[in-house]
């Protein structure tokens, strides 16, 4: 095994994500779905092959005990509401849409976002340059109607999240920076004035995007048109703002902060803002606390300093050492208003502190505004956030602070198949000065430990997680729990090395309640080649070979009440295909179906999805495109010069570059349908 350090930094984000720093004893997902295994009895015959199919619907069992007949031919009598020519699995340098669809390239690394942007050139990358042209790496994406527009589906803004940076692909002749193996010189190519320009690569993008004789296209000099960088000011706000574990030299009152990092998935709120989500900071910060400061059980749970990149060798403040109070500054969900340019993006702390991977949320039948989020890391854990104050649809300003004010919770799964949210609240239970929270802000600036010290259950890095407003249940994208060893298996976690994943269903109490504390849970699907027994896999029979599908991240849930996944983390050799977008039934006879809609270049994982309010417009970004899985050692390292695919432009010169996709239907008509 390669270590950490020679790994391109999506593969450290991944071992990281695996890697638990949680030192909790609280019980796992596997241990809890083994004792509701126990308490149903249904240890032998249909389920020897996959305990942990023992929380899943009777359909989805019927599916893991014919799993042999999926790659046959096989079919049951369903009849999936998704009409669509399946695309083929595999790999290749191309990326491929459903039969009948269209997928345009709508914008491409370093294409001119604000007036003045210079033309993109690879081989002359420079910090203003790129503070004007779209960033790297683009994974959320959220569509906002403009007010006024004669068709809310075919002109808006569009908001792009950009996670992190490929210095490999990025620059030329530079090669991965954070190490090689066994090499003693480490970022020996970097220089301040590349670091300048991966943090301008960094953050987020507002689009003005508008439909124009049947064909998308980027507003040019828009009005709205915006590039949020590691550097653009932001404000801090709730019970954490203002705290002195947040004060720095240069900040010493502690309610502002320069920048924003590795934003993953995110959410729209009803008032119109868009949610950005600050997953894995650990990777900014390099040096030593020094021995004995208070954040040293708080960074350690944090996995901080991660050294992924050297800012820090330039910048005072992503140097623990010179500033330690900085990295409390990040692992928030941040809150933009994409309507107004000048606006400043506000981190919102009442949300709580972890590596957020989603801020999707829906309005309870009271009013309030609740907010699901998952801690993408391996055995951490499930939240969500309530608002104290309602929603008023025809006060927007009355909305811009509701998310100051409220109660973060962390879930408990409990054997029976009930779960319970446990507030995250200063004085409650264990969350007292005696064990180191001496007010809520340091609750949530822990939330973390605060949840470890609550009970809350351990999951298999929790990522996207959806609401489905029709239905009100609650999708939770479980990627995988690749560090699970042979003697951790039991009779609920059967497989070692698990790398596929699984998604759980959440319905709250009374089937619309979402700000009650307690909720009911379910498998929809645990993922994975269900022709191979031993993965365990639980796709309904008439799932077809390219239709499963390994590594759930993100998903989206259309205009029908229909679920989309994407997923990240197939390789070759993992599982024989590129990642890509998925179609899933959830309810009938067809639940737990999945068909493969649109198809990924090699080395890139599929994020976003988005559609337009009507469903006639659907928006993929695709990140880390020419990426090599680095765990496979047949596979050539990455580089500027060589890369596995030089996507979307394909010309000599140009390195693969994260783009953003734009799917129609031909002749017009909903996605899907």
């Amino acid at each position: 095994m390669q270590s950490r350090s020679c790994l391109p930094l999506s593969l450290q984000f991944e071992q990281a994500e695996n890697a638990s720093t949680n030192p909790s004893t609280n019980p796992s997902m596997g241990d809890v779905i083994a004792q509701r295994l126990s308490r149903r009895d249904l240890v032998k015959g249909l389920l020897a092959v996959s305990a942990t199919t023992a929380a899943i619907s009777p359909l989805a069992l019927l599916a893991s005990q014919q799993a042999h007949a999926q790659t046959s031919g096989a079919s049951t009598n369903t009849t999936p509401s998704f009409n669509f020519k399946e695309v083929a699995a595999g790999v290749d340098d191309k990326h491929y849409v459903a039969e009948g669809y269209d997928a345009n390239i709508l914008i491409r690394w370093g294409d001119p976002v604000l007036e003045g942007a210079p033309p993109f050139d690879p081989t002359r990358l420079t910090k203003d340059g790129q503070a004007r042209q779209f960033g790297y790496n683009n994974d959320y994406l959220g569509y906002f109607p403009l007010p006024g527009a004669a068709n809310p589906s075919e002109h808006g803004l569009l908001c792009v999240n950009h996670e992190y940076t490929n210095e490999e692909l990025m620059f030329p002749g530079l090669g991965r920076q954070d190490a090689r193996r066994g090499s003693t010189t480490p970022f020996s190519k970097m220089t301040k004035e590349i670091a300048e320009v991966e943090m301008m690569a960094h953050g987020g993008t507002v689009l003005e995007v508008r439909k124009t004789a049947g064909k998308w296209e980027v507003v040019a000099n828009s009005q709205y048109a915006r590039r949020i960088t590691a550097e653009t000011q932001m404000r801090i706000s709730g019970p954490a703002a203002g705290h002195d574990r947040l004060r720095t030299a240069a900040d010493p009152g502690g309610a502002k902060v320069f920048g924003m990092l590795n934003n993953c998935a995110g959410g729209r709120t009803p008032w119109g803002t868009w949610l950005t989500c600050e997953e894995n900071i650990n990777g900014y910060f390099s040096g030593k606390l020094p021995d004995g400061h208070r954040e040293t059980r708080n960074y350690r749970r944090m996995g901080i300093p991660g050294r992924w990149y050297n800012w820090g060798d330039y910048l005072d403040r992503f140097n623990l050492e010179k500033e330690p109070n900085e990295a409390n500054r990040f692992g928030w969900v941040v809150e933009i208003d994409p309507f107004d340019r000048n606006s400043v993006p506000v981190k919102r702390t009442a949300l709580g502190r972890f590596k957020h991977e989603g801020a999707a949320g829906i309005l309870n039948k009271d009013g309030r505004y609740v907010i699901y989020s998952g801690d993408d890391q391996r055995f951490d854990y499930v939240y969500k956030f309530v608002t104290e104050a309602r929603f008023d649809p025809n006060n927007r300003a009355a909305n811009m602070n509701l998310l100051d004010a409220g109660t973060a919770h962390v879930a408990r799964y409990n054997a029976d198949g009930t779960g319970e949210w446990l507030p995250l609240v200063h004085g409650q239970g264990p969350l007292t000065s005696a064990n180191g929270f001496a007010s809520q802000a340091d609750v949530l600036i822990e939330a973390r430990t605060a949840a470890d010290m609550l009970g809350a259950t351990k999951m298999d890095r929790p990522e996207d997680i959806e609401a489905n407003p029709r239905t009100n249940k609650v999708y939770v994208m479980l990627t995988n729990n690749s560090q699970r060893t042979a003697e951790q298996v039991d009779t609920a976690n059967p497989r070692p090395d698990n790398r596929f994943g699984h998604i759980i269903e959440m319905i709250p109490e009374g089937g619309d309640d979402h700000a009650s504390t307690r909720f009911r849970w379910e498998i929809l699907v645990r993922c994975g080649d269900p022709s191979i027994a031993t993965v365990g896999a639980t796709f309904n029979p008439n799932t077809t070979r390219d239709g499963w599908f390994g590594m759930p991240d993100n998903c989206a849930v259309d205009a029908l009440g229909r679920l989309w996944i994407s997923t990240d983390g197939n390789y070759p050799k993992r599982t024989g295909r590129s990642d890509g977008l998925w179609a899933m039934e959830t309810e009938g006879p067809a639940r737990a179906t999945s068909k493969l809609f649109f198809r990924c270049p090699n080395g890139a994982e599929m994020c976003g999805p988005e559609f337009t309010p009507d469903s006639t417009t659907l928006f993929l970004a695709v990140q880390h495109p020419g990426e090599t899985d680095e765990a496979d050692p047949d596979a050539a390292p990455a580089t500027f010069e060589k890369p596995p695919t030089r996507w979307p432009d394909f010309k000599d010169g140009v390195p693969p570059r994260p783009s953003i996709v734009v799917v129609t239907k031909r002749g017009g008509g909903k996605i899907g349908v």
